[in-house]
């Protein structure tokens, strides 16, 4: 059975991590480089890193937390945030990354999907799709400031279909809130296509995350909140999962 996996979120603003509630209301939660090295010895299984403002100078911090990462630690890491170009995937993926995600362009621009696939390969492309549920699911771009009329389930099938070889699935309505995750349509999304799916949004203790375990279809788990705001490491968390049978990685 494949193992399920615990990835905390760092969220980027010019080079300082960031965090809020619903994509508003960001305040300062430290220095990335210390995340790091931090989760390197807590053997987080991956991590995660979004520029949430996407303009040059943040883009410059997002490649150099890369970079610091990649030569720290041994874990997978994702980078994304403003990707928008074959080229913008190759300078994260030189920098370190083992995958990029896509986020907007995989609104505005699908076919980047499929160019990045075929030059890199699927296994480093990861589709995020940001959605909010009321008054029904859409998908939101533009760091949730601009809704289209894609409803995510569809989107996330399309996206697998071009080539994304994984699906970060973001709750706008939960980010932050560390009520729990979406279970419905996470599970929905996971059981539609033939890819990981990591869930994202509303995780506030470990009983979130094995619900998403034992009542969805998900292959991961992302976390921001849950590590920032309490004393809580993917070591606790990790035990607590396999406490109630679910696989998880062994660490050696």
């Amino acid at each position: 059975m494949l193992k399920r996996r615990i990835i905390p979120v760092l969220l980027l603003s010019n080079g300082r991590m960031v965090k809020g509630r619903q994509f508003t209301g960001y305040r300062d939660t430290g220095n990335p480089k210390t995340a790091v090295r931090i989760y390197s010895a807590q053997d987080a299984d991956e991590l995660v890193f979004l520029d949430i403002q996407a303009s040059v100078e943040s883009r410059a911090a997002l490649i150099d937390v890369t970079r610091t990462a990649a030569q720290e630690c041994y874990m997978p890491l994702a980078a994304g945030g403003g990707v928008a170009s074959v080229e913008d995937i190759r300078e994260l993926l030189l920098a370190g990354a083992d995958k990029v995600v896509v986020n907007t362009a995989a609104v505005t621009d699908p076919a980047l999907i499929a160019r990045a696939a075929e030059r890199f390969g699927t296994q480093a492309i990861v589709a995020g799709v940001d959605y909010r549920s009321e008054p029904e699911p859409k998908v939101w771009i533009r760091s949730g400031t601009e809704v289209t009329a894609l409803d995510p389930i569809e989107h996330a099938m399309h996206l697998v279909e071009l080539g994304a070889g994984e699906i970060l699935l973001n709750s706008i309505d939960r980010d932050g809130m560390m009520g729990g995750y979406d279970l419905a349509i996470a599970d929905k999304v996971a059981k539609a296509v033939a890819v990981p799916v990591i869930v994202c949004g509303g995780a506030g203790n470990f009983q979130h995350l094995a619900d998403a375990f034992q009542k969805t279809a998900v292959s991961a788990a992302a976390c921001a909140s849950l590590f920032h705001f309490g004393d809580n490491n993917p070591i606790r968390a990790r035990s607590y999962l396999r406490n109630l049978d679910i696989p998880m990685r062994v660490l050696r």
